[in-house]
């Protein structure tokens, strides 16, 4: 287990010199850091789960910066990034942010522009996992309902009364109730409102009214 609170910044560039001033800012920063020389280096090692981001220069042997970017989306890696760069152009800048990275900095930089990247990096990862985490926990608390439960929730998201769902169903409103009460309960629902923006969350299929 990695300990609360603990990131991980990757920083991947081939310049061994750059490599090592920015590990040094980072630990003087109190921030955790591993430095590869290569996108095939970063992309073999074994990352901690935990919140991280990459430090990626744009100018890499083999793969460069940009196309590693888009890879990694392909591969359904969301690390954000921070891009540094000797010789950066607009056009460059713009398709890095596009792609969604975090800042495009070009070299020599303050430290302190870096710094705030990584801080907004490492933040933007934290939040999706917590909203990850948070649909995981709305996914498994959906799995515990029967299959009659699921059928109700659909329904009573759609806008249905129990009347209406009974008649659906073909089965009384007082069971219709019941099994609204159990789907409440378990997905841990204080109101209509809550249940329906969790069914939003889930993207449950519509229902078959």
């Amino acid at each position: 287990m990695t300990p609360a609170g603990a990131v991980t910044v990757f920083v991947v560039d081939d310049d061994a010199g750059m490599r090592a001033s920015v590990q040094g800012l980072l630990k003087s920063a109190g921030l955790r850091s591993e430095s590869f020389g290569t996108a095939e280096e970063f992309l073999r090692s074994k990352r901690p789960d935990e919140p991280s981001c990459l430090v990626l220069d744009v100018s890499l042997p083999g793969v460069n910066g940009l196309d590693f970017q888009r890879q990694l989306a392909e591969a359904g890696v969301q690390t954000p990034i921070v891009f540094i760069t000797g010789h950066g152009d607009i056009p460059m800048t713009v398709k890095a942010m596009k792609s969604g990275a975090v800042e495009f900095l070009t070299k020599p930089f303050q430290d302190q522009d870096l710094l705030d990247a990584i801080h907004q990096a490492l933040d933007r990862d934290r939040l999706r996992r917590k909203q990850e985490s948070g649909l995981a926990e709305l996914r498994k608390r959906y799995q515990a309902l029967t299959a009659r439960e699921r059928e109700v929730m659909s329904l009573v998201v759609s806008g249905m009364l129990n009347k209406q769902i009974a008649s659906e169903l073909g089965t009384s409103e007082i069971t219709v109730k019941i099994h609204r009460g159990h789907a409440m309960r378990k997905m841990k629902a204080d109101s209509l409102a809550e249940l329906v923006r969790m069914a939003a969350k889930l993207e449950l299929p519509p229902s078959r009214k």
